[in-house]
């Protein structure tokens, strides 16, 4: 059954409240500081075993799989390498202490009162235990990861495994239309999602790369000239429409007035992150920050 459209508009409202806690990681020092503790330095190496240790001491290929938007040259460089460096149990320690010390820095008062009383945490741990797991290798590689004791460190880890859900689906979505990760890239660019230079050297895709995917995009009619066709738009608001229905499954069993005080209560930590500019207004992500 199709989820209804204020449940997709929930849906979408939460990702940017969710990422925004969530990419916190990404960018901020305490987590490359983190890591270079047991041995793994760069920014890069930093992110890919982050982000990959849920999934254990996996290849490159599992990995360009799973994150589907980066070229499988950059994977390569950090994996499978990153594990002869530390352990996926390690750097999943390392990423729980990082994000909830990034995130008291950042927004300490805001996440304070989100997670004092615990409702905030429970409402998103019920709904990762609601939701429907099925092919989602990142999301349920996060789910079945041990809570953290601290309270921060716990929201920051139901936070990813909410955003790691929406992803999984993200990628499904995109995959079932046949569409290689490049071109959605350029396809993303296209339509405004974010910058050319925001996401292709930050996705490893070579101008050749970058060039062959626009020719193949402007053959299916998708672009003209650089420029997306109304074709071209649609399959991008499309697949956007279709990753909105299908994170919805994790929070159909909140009425309405349980989805807005969620919403509500994510809101200032996420608008504190946004003003701190602890993420960069133009990301790769395309995440739509959340002003105050």
């Amino acid at each position: 059954m199709a989820a209804s459209s204020d449940h997709t508009n929930f849906a979408r409202e939460l990702w940017r409240r969710v990422e925004s806690i969530h990419a916190v990681t990404y960018f901020a020092h305490e987590s490359t500081e983190t890591a270079a503790q047991l041995g793994v330095r760069g920014f890069w190496r930093t992110y890919f075993g982050y982000r990959a240790a849920p999934l254990g001491a996996c290849s490159a290929a599992t990995v360009t799989a799973a994150f589907f938007g980066f070229s499988s040259a950059m994977v390569s460089r950090s994996v499978p390498s990153i594990w002869e460096l530390a352990s996926p149990a390690e750097l999943i320690e390392a990423r729980h202490t990082a994000a909830a010390t990034a995130l008291r820095r950042i927004a300490g008062e805001e996440i304070d009162a989100l997670t004092r009383n615990g409702w905030a945490i429970e409402v998103l741990a019920e709904a990762v235990r609601a939701a429907i797991g099925g092919s989602r290798a990142l999301f349920l590689a996060n789910r079945d990861l041990a809570p953290p004791d601290d309270p921060v460190a716990a929201l920051w880890q139901l936070a990813t495994t909410v955003r790691e859900h929406r992803g999984d689906g993200h990628v499904a979505a995109w995959t079932a239309q046949g569409f290689a990760a490049v071109d959605v890239a350029v396809l993303f660019v296209a339509t405004g999602g974010t910058s050319r230079e925001a996401l292709q050297p930050n996705r490893g895709w070579t101008d050749d790369e970058w060039d062959d995917a626009t020719e193949r995009l402007t053959h299916q009619q998708l672009l003209a000239a650089g420029t997306p066709t109304r074709a071209g738009r649609d399959v991008v608001a499309q697949v956007e429409s279709i990753t909105d229905a299908l994170a919805t499954s994790p929070f159909t069993a909140l009425d309405d007035k349980e989805r807005h005080r969620l919403l509500d209560a994510l809101t200032p930590a996420a608008q504190t992150i946004t003003v701190s500019a602890a993420i960069p207004a133009v990301n790769p992500m395309g995440l739509p920050l959340v002003a105050g």
